[in-house]
């Protein structure tokens, strides 16, 4: 007996310490956790996410953890940890919006798995970049119909004018010609629902649905609207040409797997993807342009030199105009990069290390575009708008300024961009 006690007492050390240096390599970052189970920090994060943020990378460091609605959020702010964001194999961009696609469209994890890929890669070919100009024509044309609905004289917020002009632009581009409502009664219908929609669509996605109430009736409504005009859709021609709408291209790849019966989820997640991110980038675009004289000015003397001076004919535009016209892009992308995403996200499927700690599998990584595009390392005067400085940016070859995330990055990027 003691004889043995020694060596009991040895072994049990050894793995004490074992265990002991396991759980110091496998050091989690600093949590925020709240105080209440489940919500966590969410009443402090909701209130003010973006400001939530900075305060604690300032108080906590470069990565810190944030426990919100029983999920775990791992926040990075430095190199090593948007490195990581961006480049490993070890996170997955599918699995970390998988579940917000549930909450807000409804679609279910095996339908969203099976068809995203197949979507993903038929959207970047019909309007990616090299394909964008077959629907220039349109637009334009799309555009000077909307434009001569408003007539010659008037005023009207700059937010609801861009509204005015882009939502069915848009709608009847990317579903049919003639999805917009034309009634004034309906259309302010549209806009009520789909605004509700919108500006809850952060909380939709984290919350279940019961507790939303004037969201989920939205959300019910766009639904129904969708479901009812299906059929139209899978059927339309243009006047013009028999190429397929988005809309079109979409549906087939969903009849092909046997999943229509989720067509309408995902016409209205294609709704929110064009209608949340075109409208806010157009109406912050000119905002910035307009509260700056010298910009404005130099933008007219450049659209005077290639299109002429304004007049009652039509204005036709090609990709070859817009090139002579590079501070427009700049402008947009100067605008983009201040009103940029809150955050991004990445699902961890392995533990991934980030500095001296250990990101565990199953926190959501999580990288705020908003801010590293404030990083004055990265963006010399960040809070300016100083559209010159994409002049560096490779834009022939499509390829932005250092650092500039706002369209993700990797296998997945915004095929919107």
């Amino acid at each position: 007996m003691e004889l043995i006690s020694p060596t009991v007492i040895i072994i049990l050390g050894c793995v004490a310490l074992l265990l002991f240096l396991q759980r110091k390599n496998l050091r989690g970052p600093p949590c925020i956790r709240g105080w209440i189970p489940w919500i966590g920090a969410g009443f402090e994060f909701g209130k003010a996410p973006l400001e939530f943020i900075e305060k604690a990378r300032i108080k906590y460091g470069p990565v810190f953890t944030v426990f919100v609605m029983g999920t775990r959020m791992t926040f990075v702010t430095e190199e090593e940890g948007i490195n990581v964001f961006l480049k490993s194999k070890e996170v997955n961009f599918e699995l970390a919006v998988q579940n917000p696609v549930y909450r807000t469209a409804s679609i279910p994890k095996n339908t969203f798995l099976t068809l995203h890929e197949k979507l993903y890669i038929m959207m970047k070919g019909k309007i990616g970049t090299f394909n964008l100009y077959q629907l220039t024509g349109q637009l334009t044309e799309e555009l000077h119909e909307q434009l001569e609905n408003l007539g010659n004289n008037g005023t009207m917020e700059l937010s609801n004018l861009v509204r005015h002009l882009l939502y069915p632009v848009t709608m009847n581009i990317l579903f049919k010609k003639g999805l917009f409502p034309t009634d004034e009664r309906k259309i302010r219908e549209f806009y009520q629902h789909f605004q509700a929609y919108d500006e809850g669509f952060e909380y939709g996605s984290q919350m279940p649905e019961c507790l939303l109430r004037n969201w989920s009736k939205s959300k019910k409504w766009l639904l129904a609207l969708f479901e009812k005009n299906i059929p139209d859709m899978k059927t339309y021609k243009s006047a013009k040409d028999n190429s397929m709408t988005l809309m079109q291209a979409m549906l087939d790849i969903i009849e092909m797997e046997r999943k229509e019966e989720k067509s309408p989820n995902y016409g209205l997640l294609l709704l929110w993807a064009s209608l949340s991110n075109a409208v806010p980038v157009a109406f912050w675009t000119l905002a910035f342009v307009f509260s700056h004289p010298t910009v404005h000015e130099t933008i007219m003397e450049g659209i005077a030199s290639v299109f002429g001076t304004a007049g009652k004919d039509k204005m036709k535009v090609s990709e070859d105009d817009l090139k002579k016209l590079p501070l427009i892009k700049w402008c947009i992308l100067e605008a983009i990069r201040l009103r940029a995403p809150g955050v991004i996200t990445r699902k961890v499927l392995k533990p991934v290390k980030i500095l001296n700690y250990t990101v565990p599998c199953g926190d959501l990584l999580m990288l705020s575009p908003f801010w590293l595009h404030r990083n004055p390392k990265y963006f010399p005067e960040p809070e300016l708008f100083k559209p010159e400085r994409w002049k560096k940016a490779n834009l022939e070859k499509h390829a932005f300024l250092d650092w500039f995330v706002a369209f993700g990055s990797g296998k997945y990027q915004c095929p919107g961009r």
